[in-house]
């Protein structure tokens, strides 16, 4: 409830996030394009009340709360959509998700020619893929958000990794095309690491490294005991 919004913006000022969104499903659940129609909207007044209470929580005055409506999900028709919306909108969202599971980007259309740019739109064209860029800036859309699309990539690289593996046994021709290990301990900050190994643990002990390494050379011989 507002309690919870309240907190949660203070928890992500306090951790220099920049924005969150909150869309106006009642908990619990699922993803929209799970049975979308099938999840009932929270009433618009009190989903009103949290993103009030957001905007009196935070402190940052550069901080935004962007309010998600599922009414085109839902099967709510643009008529709820745009409601909804304005609703949002003078309630203190700072910018107004508008998002559509169909094939084209018909509903948004719908939406941007009845909205008549009185507040920044934010879309999820996960479903509308194929539309032209363009056509978002033409409609007057602030910001477009591509949500799961590099989660997506992580998933083919791996299968066709794995692939290659069980058909080939051999890393040869896949090595060169990957990032390094030592890229790998780049991204997970070990040079950070080891400076606190420097400040935090005494001299006379081994570093957890250098434990690390005796067991891998342990067990490439067949014994731990050194």
């Amino acid at each position: 409830n507002f309690n919870n919004m309240r907190r949660l913006v203070t928890k992500l000022e306090q951790r220099d996030i920049a924005a969150v969104c909150i869309e106006d499903k009642i908990f619990p659940k699922t993803n929209s394009f799970i049975r979308g129609e099938s999840q009932p909207l929270a009433p618009m007044d009190e989903f009103c009340g949290k993103i009030k209470a957001g905007k009196d929580a935070q402190s940052d005055d550069d901080f935004c709360i962007v309010a998600r409506t599922e009414s085109f999900i839902a099967g709510w028709g643009l008529k709820e959509a745009l409601k909804r919306a304005e609703a949002y909108r003078q309630a203190g969202a700072d910018a107004i998700l508008v998002h559509s599971k169909i094939d084209s980007p018909r509903d948004v259309q719908a939406f941007m020619a009845e909205w008549a740019d009185r507040h920044p739109i934010v879309i999820v064209p996960t479903m509308y893929w194929q539309t032209p860029t363009d056509l978002f800036r033409e409609l007057g859309i602030s910001l477009v958000i591509w949500a799961n699309h590099t989660l997506r990539s992580s998933i083919a690289a791996m299968k066709q990794s794995a692939k290659h593996l069980l058909e080939a046994e051999s890393l040869v021709e896949l090595e060169p095309n990957l990032p390094t290990v030592k890229e790998i301990f780049r991204l997970q900050g070990m040079a950070e690491y080891a400076q606190w190994e420097k400040i935090y643990l005494p001299k006379a002990e081994r570093p957890a490294s250098a434990v690390l390494l005796a067991a891998t050379k342990g067990a490439q011989f067949g014994s731990l005991t050194d």
